[in-house]
């Protein structure tokens, strides 16, 4: 099995250039990765973030798409509870349409923010916090392959005058709770193991499976497992810089938040710790890829077999423009 390497990028706010830059470090990166041979470059919706400067995916898809030549370029994903199908689909219809086989539309339930940000998204009505996700995507599905129930009120809606150039389809889960509707709906399946490692499991895929082959689709779905993942020369330095991103999820988990760390700050933090927390932050860890590129691999390669997928997208978040790039440097020496 060959194994294809993707790319998540959440638009990081690196502490090594002003926060301004973030969106134009997020092209930077996907220019780099095209030229690496990465077989795709997605780009993930944040709101109200110290973090992460993405709140409008569609955006950065379409800057990415207009200056990379060959790597397909897509969303990691549309929070589509905040959004009108309709418009969604437009959107990525003629994105499309543009980029001819290039373009992936994947969508989440997650609201990518606060309650906050999903009361202003949803002004002036109010926010689904999710209720309405199947039906969403199932309309998100109809509208975008021109195969919208015919009792629906809108089957006679066009989003294009010709729109036989479509985006592929993925639906975006972390603990198994968006498999089965995928698999109904039709959708190909990104599962965020980044997320939460310790409930993302292999029979995740294979509920995900069961449920697309009784629903009748045709040909096989396709399958992405999302990591967390951090390379450098030596594990000792990955291990180093992958503690920015640790201590993040680490302090999300007791409610603070603030701009990333660098490495070295961590550590000074590490040490302050009470050995529970200090527990806490090497059980986080233990869930990164994080190693040389062979360490990576090896590891990569032993997930895809455990998950039965031949596609995983690694996200990778550092205090340093320059140690992100040296990760999927490094990373796709092993192309």
């Amino acid at each position: 099995m060959t194994l294809k390497i993707s790319v998540v990028d959440q638009s990081p706010v690196h502490g090594s250039h002003p926060k301004i830059d973030a969106p134009s470090l997020t092209l930077e990166l996907a220019q780099l990765c095209d030229q690496l041979g990465y077989h795709r470059y997605w780009v993930a919706e944040h709101h109200d973030s110290v973090h992460f400067a993405n709140p409008c995916p569609e955006i950065l898809v379409a800057t990415i798409a207009a200056q990379t030549q060959r790597i397909r370029v897509g969303s990691g994903g549309v929070m589509l509870s905040h959004y009108s199908p309709l418009k969604v689909a437009e959107c990525f219809a003629m994105l499309a349409n543009i980029h001819p086989d290039r373009i992936d539309l994947g969508v989440g339930r997650a609201p990518g923010g606060s309650g906050l940000t999903s009361t202003a998204l949803a002004f002036p009505g109010q926010p689904s916090h999710g209720e309405l996700y199947a039906s969403q995507a199932d309309m998100l599905r109809g509208f975008v392959t021109g195969q919208m129930d015919h009792r629906s009120p809108y089957a006679s809606i066009h989003v294009l005058p010709d729109a036989s150039r479509q985006p592929q389809l993925w639906m975006l889960g972390s603990s198994g709770g968006s498999a089965g509707l995928a698999g109904r709906l039709g959708y190909n399946l990104a599962l965020a193991r980044f997320i939460d490692p310790d409930n993302c499991r292999p029979q995740i895929f294979r509920q995900y499976e069961a449920e697309w082959q009784k629903s009748g689709h045709q040909g096989s779905p396709q399958k992405i497992l999302a990591i967390a993942c951090i390379c450098a020369e030596t594990e000792a330095e990955a291990k180093h810089r992958a503690g920015t991103a640790v201590f993040r999820k680490l302090a999300a988990q007791m409610g603070e938040r603030e701009a990333f760390l660098t490495p070295d700050q961590v550590q000074d933090r590490y040490r302050s710790l009470p050995v529970s927390l200090q527990a806490e932050y090497e059980h986080i860890l233990s869930g990164y890829t994080v190693g040389t590129p062979e360490q990576c691999w090896q590891e990569m390669e032993a997930l895809a077999a455990d998950y039965g997928c031949d596609e995983i997208t690694a996200v990778t978040v550092t205090h340093s423009q320059q140690h992100r790039l040296d990760s999927y440097r490094l990373l796709a020496s092993g192309f």
